[in-house]
């Protein structure tokens, strides 16, 4: 879409308030907006975790979800990503920005991400193998995965969508059994995990 000459925006994300200003000026263009960022790990976690999301998401379309449904995934998941992002040490409104919310929107909604393609499949009931055999790309949420879920462990953060991601990747579980246990997951309060 950049290189077509759509409108798009990014972030650039450094501890050094000098050099990121001066990087900047050097990336943003007409219709380049570059932002900028001093939350690294923030950042950082945002581009990893939201792939895990978009599976998820994909998942939900594979079996014929709707909007709904795929709303209150990239919600609940963005909030999930956050508690985590947190817990180690990244910013809230970093997650809320376009390397949490915006990256994760255009993750979980385009038709040529890598991630929910994957998740498309897994919905249709196809083997993960059967799927990368095909791919010409990574899909970084299915590599990453086992990772997320240690470091949830690690900080005693609940990730309900992931975990299921994560169990469907592994073999564990259907993506149509992971999908009906999500929604007998219990819900509280809005700001809780589930």
């Amino acid at each position: 879409e950049i290189m077509a000459g759509q409108a798009a925006a990014g972030v650039i994300a450094m501890g050094d308030d000098i050099i990121v200003r001066e990087l900047q000026a050097v990336f943003k263009s007409g219709l380049f907006r570059v932002y900028t960022n001093n939350d690294v790990i923030g950042c950082e976690l945002g581009g990893v975790l939201k792939n895990i999301i978009a599976i998820a998401v994909g998942m939900g379309d594979g079996q014929g979800a709707g909007d709904n449904t795929r709303s209150a995934l990239i919600t609940r998941g963005l909030a999930e990503i956050t508690r985590l992002g947190v817990a180690m040490g990244g910013r809230p409104e970093t997650f809320a920005g376009l390397a949490g919310m915006g990256d994760m929107i255009a993750t979980c909604t385009s038709p040529q991400s890598r991630n929910r393609h994957v998740g498309v499949e897994l919905g249709k009931g196809r083997d993960m193998k059967e799927i990368v055999a095909e791919m010409v790309m990574v899909a970084e949420g299915a590599k990453s995965a086992p990772a997320v879920m240690a470091l949830a462990e690690k900080y005693g953060v609940e990730m309900p969508i992931a975990s299921d991601v994560y169990r469907v990747l592994s073999g564990d579980a259907t993506a149509s059994r992971a999908f009906r246990g999500l929604l007998r997951v219990s819900a509280g309060a809005e700001c809780e995990p589930g």
